[in-house]
This record gives structure tokens, C-alpha cells and sequence, in this order.
């Protein structure tokens, strides 16, 4: 008999187990081993090691059964009739056999052993998929998953093709694979989910089970369906260990963001500031990627997480503003530091690309994230005051230089070239054109303020005594620099008018000679400048 079963002849081996059991319960029933007991012991255990037996040796047919690369649909069939002659030999009466009775007669639940075997079946196939250790790939995670949904696709084809033709409906063999499938990969992705997994792996893990495991990538595919269902399967991981994936994958996503906006920072400094490459011009404004990078980021992270479930999304959305708020005045720190140690031409150039790029910021995240940016717009003006604090300040040092001449023996005597100044403003000025308005414009009417107010500042202070011929000469010098000041600003766009004749009134005061004249031009001025004293 035990050769039988080692050439899988089972079906003449069970023939022939079963005579010897039904020989040894009719020499039980005669009571001919009243006085052997052991005898009856012995035949009982031969039948039992037998069916044992033939128990193993369908485990591994079933068990190999996706192992070679062809289906044996004879030995499949044989399984079945097997199974059914063993059901019908031995009959469930719901009396189980007793501790320390025989097991003779008893059913040997071949059938419930086949389905162990599918589930062992199932199991070795998923621990057998190739996974790479982290040293050797850095993205082994993606890399098993996709093994694992080829292999298992596969396996699930062979089934449907060549599998399942080889049993009765009742057996419902797909159903009982697919199950079988689904508990073996959501045992390995649980352990998979207890190592200590950084984002992209987190990621990888969750998009996997949301979006690919019943996806047309896998489970769904057209190719498996009608035959392969998903409908009645449970969740792969419990909810909360679902939430606890979730969660792990925001707080390490937390690290990640942080380095991508570290990273913006630092090319800006490495490629534009150290370099001094002058920024672009689009659309006659001067032109920073910040925005974009930033928006581009938020964007893309939410769009994965979201995939995955619609609340990842906002949490992810919550954690980049969060980020944002931290890195914003972080930039505006190291922007400012940069332009304080060194006198770069390009600052003014990058301090309007940054404020565009600050508005088409807030913009973007209210009308494609639909943000409520009251926060961030207070985070915004705080470091665009301090860039603008710095940005006056450098036009006073500058400046304050060129004025301080003015009325000077050098000055008079001409010098100096009449747009000496004008030279030093347009530094600063030049640039307000390409900066977004209104801010572009407000800091144009200061500049214009500021040298009309400190040009005027210097003429009026105590200096010595001119004649009638310098007095005229300071007078032309004065509406000369003015006509070019004035001029120069009104190209660039400020609509400051009403600072254009306060220079000339004071030049023309300084050179009339006639009291009466005088008087009228303190009139003019006073009538253009009601609050001067």
C-alpha cells in the first residue's frame, strides 16, 4: 500500500486501506481480539499511519500544484474522486471519536485537508517572492510589491485556466485560492508593516494596498474576471492598524518636506545669490521658481496621499503649510543675511522676484488648494518688511553720499556728473518696474520721496554765504539734477507728481535776487506744499 501512495496510485490505495479497515472492524465486532488486544491496537494504527498517509500525499500534490510549470489534470481529477469515495466511505455522524478510541470508520476530512493544503500553498508561494534587502536597493519595497503582484498575477491566471477545470463547481476552487491569497499577503504585509519603514517605503506600502491589490493592475484584472472576485474579501490590515500606516506615513512625510524646502533654500543660495545670476523676466516681472517649487511639492505630495484616501490628503495639505509657515521666515533670514554681508547688485533684482513670487504663492494655494492664507499672508509681510528695511537702507548708504555734496565747492564747481545721483537711485529704482503691483509702485513713491525729501534736506541746511553769480549757478545745478531725477523716476513708472516742482521751487528761490519774486515763489511752494513750515 505505502508503495501505492508513493506512486500516487491513491485511489487503489485507498481500496486497499479501506478492505483492511473494514476487515479489522468486523474482526473488532467478532470480538476476535478479546484476547489480543494488542493485535487490534496494531491493525487499528497500521490504518491510521496508511490514511495518514495518503493525507500527506495530498497535501503536496496540492501544495505543488502551482510549483510546476504544468498542471497534472489526471492526478487533480483523482484528488476529487478520492475525496468523494472517502466521504461516502465514512460518512459524518457528528460523533466524534472519543480520547483513546480507534479511529476506525471515522471521516478523515480529506476535504478540509485540501483546503489546509491551498491555504500552505498559498503562503509559500508569497514568503518565496524575491525581496531585496535595503543595502542592496534602495527601493525594495516597490520592487517585492511588484514581484509579488506578477508572481501572484501568474499563479491566479494558472488557476483560472488550468486549475479549475480539474474540480466540481462545489469546490468553488477559485474562491478558495483567492482566500487562501489574501490571508497569506495580508499576514506578510502585516510584518511587513512592524519594520521601521522611512516615507517612500510607507508610501509604496499604502498606495500598494489602496490603489494596485484590487486594482485592473492585479486582482481586477480583465484577465482573471469572471472567474477571480474581490467582493467578499476582508480589509488586508485591520482599521487601525490602517490608521497607524497612515499615521507613520504624515509624521515621516514631516522630515521629507522639511528637506525638500531645505533643498529650495539651498540652491538659491548655491546657483542664484553666490553666482549672482540675474533672475528672469517674464511678463515684465522679475521672475523667482519659489512659488512654483513650493506649490509644486504640495501639490504632488497631496496628490499621492490623497489617492490613497481623501483624508491622508488633507492631513498631508495641513503638514506642508505647517512646513511652509517654518520655512518661509527661515528663507526670508537667510535672504536678508545674504544681502546684509555683501553689496550685490543682484538683490534688489531677487527682492522683487521673491515678492511676485510671494503673491503668485498665496494666489495658487487659495485657488488650487482653496487655503485660508490669513496666516501665511502675515508670515509673507513680516519677512517682505525686513527685505524692505534692508532695501532702503542700502539706498541710503548710496545715496546719503551724493547728497551730502550737494552745495559743496566740488558740487558748484561741477565736478561731480550731474547724474551722479540719478546713477545711484536707478540702482534701486530700475528694478520696481518688474516687481509686482501694488508693492512694486508704493516703494517707487518712497524712493521718489525719500531723494526729493533728503536732496531738499541738504540744500536747506546753514551753509555759508553765496553771492548773486553762484546762487544762480546752484540754481540751474539744482532744476538741472531735478529735470534728470525727476525724469528718470517718472519713466520708471512712479506716479508721484506732486513731488516733481519741490526742488525747483527751492532752486528758484535760491537764485532770484528780487524780493518780491522771492516772496512769490514761498507762495508757489506753499500753495504745492500746504504742511511745510
Amino acid at each position: 500500500i505505502n508503495e501505492l501512495i508513493q506512486k500516487r496510485q491513491l485511489l487503489e490505495a485507498f481500496a486497499s486501506i479501506k478492505y483492511l479497515e473494514d476487515e479489522t472492524i468486523a474482526e473488532r465486532d467478532a470480538e476476535r481480539y478479546k484476547d489480543n488486544p494488542q493485535e487490534f491496537v496494531r491493525k487499528s494504527k497500521d490504518v491510521d499511519l496508511l490514511y495518514n498517509s495518503i493525507t500527506n500525499a495530498i497535501q503536496s500534490i496540492v501544495v505543488g500544484t502551482l510549483e510546476h510549470p504544468t498542471v497534472e489534470d489526471a492526478m487533480l481529477t483523482s484528488l476529487v474522486t478520492l475525496i468523494a469515495r472517502e466521504e461516502a466511505a465514512h460518512p459524518y455522524t457528528g460523533n466524534a471519536a472519543g480520547p483513546g478510541s480507534d479511529l476506525l470508520g471515522t471521516p478523515r476530512n480529506w476535504r478540509e485537508q485540501w483546503r489546509e493544503a491551498i491555504n500552505e500553498s498559498a503562503r509559500r508561494r508569497v514568503q518565496r517572492v524575491p525581496m531585496a534587502s535595503k543595502e542592496e536597493e534602495n527601493s525594495w519595497l516597490d520592487l517585492h510589491l511588484s514581484f509579488l503582484q506578477k508572481h501572484l498575477s501568474e499563479d491566479l491566471r494558472k488557476i483560472k485556466l488550468s486549475v479549475k477545470k480539474c474540480y466540481p463547481e462545489e469546490y468553488q476552487v477559485c474562491d478558495m485560492y483567492v482566500q487562501a491569497f489574501h490571508k497569506a499577503i495580508a499576514s506578510h504585509l502585516q510584518d511587513l508593516s512592524q519594520r521601521p519603514l522611512e516615507f517612500n517605503e510607507l508610501y509604496a506600502l499604502l498606495d500598494w494596498v489602496a490603489n494596485t491589490y484590487r486594482s485592473e493592475l492585479f486582482l481586477g484584472h480583465p484577465d482573471l474576471k469572471p472567474e477571480i472576485k474581490t467582493e467578499n474579501l476582508s480589509l488586508l490590515f485591520t482599521p487601525a492598524d490602517w490608521d497607524k500606516l497612515k499615521n507613520n506615513y504624515i509624521t515621516s512625510a514631516k522630515g521629507k518636506i522639511k528637506s525638500y524646502f531645505g533643498n529650495i533654500l539651498r540652491l538659491e543660495v548655491m546657483e542664484k545669490w553666490e553666482k549672482e545670476v540675474h533672475p528672469e523676466v517674464k511678463e515684465n516681472l522679475y521672475h523667482s521658481s519659489l512659488s512654483f517649487d513650493i506649490q509644486t511639492i504640495i501639490g504632488e505630495h497631496m496628490k499621492i496621499s490623497g489617492a490613497i484616501s481623501g483624508s491622508l490628503g488633507t492631513k498631508m495639505l495641513e503638514l506642508c503649510l505647517a512646513e511652509l509657515h517654518e520655512f518661509i521666515p527661515r528663507f526670508g533670514e537667510e535672504f536678508v543675511a545674504w544681502s546684509t554681508a555683501r553689496d550685490s547688485p543682484i538683490f534688489v533684482p531677487y527682492f522683487a522676484a521673491y515678492i511676485n513670487s510671494f503673491h503668485d504663492l498665496v494666489s495658487g494655494l487659495e485657488t488650487v488648494f482653496k487655503v485660508y492664507t490669513e496666516e501665511l499672508r502675515q508670515i509673507l509681510a513680516a519677512v517682505t518688511r525686513n527685505c524692505t528695511n534692508i532695501f532702503l537702507n542700502k539706498l541710503r548708504t548710496k545715496a546719503q553720499p551724493i547728497l551730502k555734496k550737494i552745495l559743496t565747492k566740488d558740487w558748484i564747481l561741477a565736478t561731480e556728473r550731474p547724474d551722479s545721483l540719478v546713477s545711484a537711485v536707478s540702482q534701486f529704482s530700475e528694478h520696481l518696474q518688474h516687481m509686482r503691483e501694488p508693492m512694486g509702485q508704493e516703494l517707487l513713491r518712497d524712493v521718489h520721496k525719500y531723494v526729493v525729501r533728503e536732496y531738499i534736506v541738504q540744500v536747506i541746511k546753514p551753509r555759508r554765504k553765496m553771492n548773486r553769480e553762484t546762487r544762480q549757478q546752484v540754481s540751474e545745478k539744482m532744476n538741472q539734477e531735478a529735470r534728470i531725477l525727476n525724469n528718470m523716476l517718472i519713466d520708471q513708472g512712479s506716479d508721484s507728481d506732486w513731488l516733481l516742482p519741490a526742488i525747483h521751487h527751492i532752486a528758484n528761490i535760491i537764485g532770484e535776487k528780487k524780493k518780491d519774486k522771492i516772496k512769490e515763489y514761498v507762495k508757489e511752494l506753499c500753495q504745492d506744499y500746504p504742511d511745510i513750515r
